[in-house]
């Protein structure tokens, strides 16, 4: 499995978004301006996004991008990123 073979690496960004997110917190705590709350937001999402993109290129690659893998499988695979990419879409 993608993510357990990069757990590593995937960890390293859910930490970055944590960070991220405690960031925006602490801009709301300390009563910054608009502006700089939703440039931390911004910073946030872009690293949930960052986290989303590396998981889903990973299913990608594993589950549909090895010529090995039965149609049925590989079926099974395009239409469980399907519904992922629908909740990211929605």
């Amino acid at each position: 499995m993608h993510t357990a073979r990069n757990k590593k690496k995937l960890v390293a960004r859910v930490r970055r978004v944590r960070g991220q997110i405690e960031a925006v917190e602490r801009a709301l705590v300390t009563e910054q301006g608009c502006e700089a709350v939703l440039h931390t937001i911004a910073a946030a999402r872009g690293a949930i996004n960052a986290l989303a993109a590396e998981v889903l290129c990973g299913h990608v690659e594993d589950h549909l991008g090895v010529p090995r893998i039965p149609a049925k499988e590989r079926s099974a695979a395009a239409g469980e990123l399907s519904r992922v990419l629908r909740q990211f879409v929605a």
